[in-house]
């Protein structure tokens, strides 16, 4: 970063001791006008030691995350589902979107996120932003006129298990590279980049470049199997990804159906340049390789309560992510992520509330003791 005068420095110091601090308030500390301050402001902005208008002290790199912030609308049948008739259910409505559970998972474990996405001027969007407070920032989030904010309806058989699911997702068609074009001091400050593959291929081949030109760390997220086809075909530059099986057959046209066949489509992956590979099996667990040469293989936690399944994959990812910043050997890592994904399979939330470094930590020693 470019050095800084005084009247910087300390205008700096004003804002790290409180962001919320007004700019007459800075002008009359420092005792010049309030253009003065402003110029100050912008100053420490081109400089990258403030983060945009909302004066984020760029004191840690955040995590950012880009792609779907959704309202869920879950609607839990009470018997076995029956197609073409009504079915007694009910239905609860929270936040969602694969990129932001992601992001309010590391920001429950103690991690600086900022999320992108783009929404409409309503009353979803301004319920994501309550529910999430806390959290992510959602400052670089960008509003359109004329876009409905991304919805997910899920309905659930009474086991708890996915029957169908019913997305409106259009708004992320618009979270094209000139909106991003517009965020490149975030992303140049980014810990890492987290992508969910809600964004167009076009916005996910820009993050490549971007990633590979500013030596960042670069995440892709699927998301599901139809979203599979926004996949760049050359992944050079990738830092991870993380894919179920579903993903990566029909990506790359084949059945996975044995641990071998297992082994062979999570090194196809690594051929196409990505750095280190996770593919889930559900019940059959989690296999993870890596350009170094490393494989790893973390068995599925069975559970006897499970409540809801939804945001299992996220709470997964996040913990990956989790993992891999804290440096963890990768069997530690696939431990921990495959742990948050069954308590949250076991929790009514899609982003479970008791989630903490400390909490996943102490459940972490209760299955190494034995007791889960």
């Amino acid at each position: 970063m470019k050095k800084l005068n005084a009247n910087e420095e300390r205008v700096l110091a004003l804002i790290s001791e409180n962001p919320f601090i007004s700019q007459l308030e800075i002008a009359a500390k420092i005792q010049l006008s309030r253009s003065a301050a402003a110029n100050i402001i912008s100053s420490l902005v081109e400089k990258n030691y403030l983060l945009g208008k909302a004066y984020i002290v760029n004191s840690q790199e955040p995590i950012v995350a880009i792609g779907g912030a959704n309202v869920d609308r879950k609607i839990y049948s009470k018997e076995k589902i029956q197609a073409h008739t009504s079915n007694p259910a009910n239905s609860s409505q929270s936040v969602g979107g694969v990129a932001r559970n992601i992001a309010e998972n590391l920001g429950r474990l103690g991690w600086n996120v900022s999320m992108v996405t783009i929404a409409g001027f309503d009353a979803d969007f301004n319920f994501i932003k309550k529910e999430s407070e806390g959290f992510m920032d959602f400052s670089y989030s960008t509003q359109m006129e004329m876009v409905a904010t991304g919805s997910y309806t899920a309905i659930l058989e009474d086991d708890g298990s996915l029957f169908v699911a019913l997305a409106d997702m259009d708004a992320y068609q618009h979270l094209l590279p000139e909106v991003l074009v517009q965020k490149e001091k975030l992303l140049q400050s980014a810990k890492c980049i987290v992508a969910d593959l809600n964004s167009p291929k076009e916005t996910l081949e820009y993050l490549l470049h971007f990633a590979n030109t500013n030596n960042k760390p670069l995440i892709f997220i699927p998301v599901s199997s139809p979203k599979i086809r926004n996949l760049p075909q050359d992944l050079t530059g990738l830092t991870w990804l993380i894919t179920n099986q579903d993903e990566s057959e029909t990506f790359f046209k084949q059945t996975i159906d044995s641990g071998v066949s297992w082994e062979n489509c999570a090194k196809k992956w690594l051929t196409l340049g990505v750095e280190n590979v996770i593919i889930t099996r559900g019940c059959e667990g989690v296999l993870a390789v890596n350009q170094n040469g490393e494989t790893a293989y973390q068995a599925a936690f069975k559970s006897e309560k499970v409540v809801d399944v939804t945001g299992a994959g996220d709470a997964f990812c996040s913990a990956v992510i989790d993992g891999w910043l804290n440096e963890l050997p990768l069997e530690k890592t696939l431990e921990q992520a495959t742990l948050n994904a069954l308590k949250t399979v076991e929790s009514e939330y899609t982003v479970r509330p008791e989630l903490t470094k400390n909490q996943l930590i102490k459940e972490i020693q209760a299955i190494t003791q034995g007791e889960i």
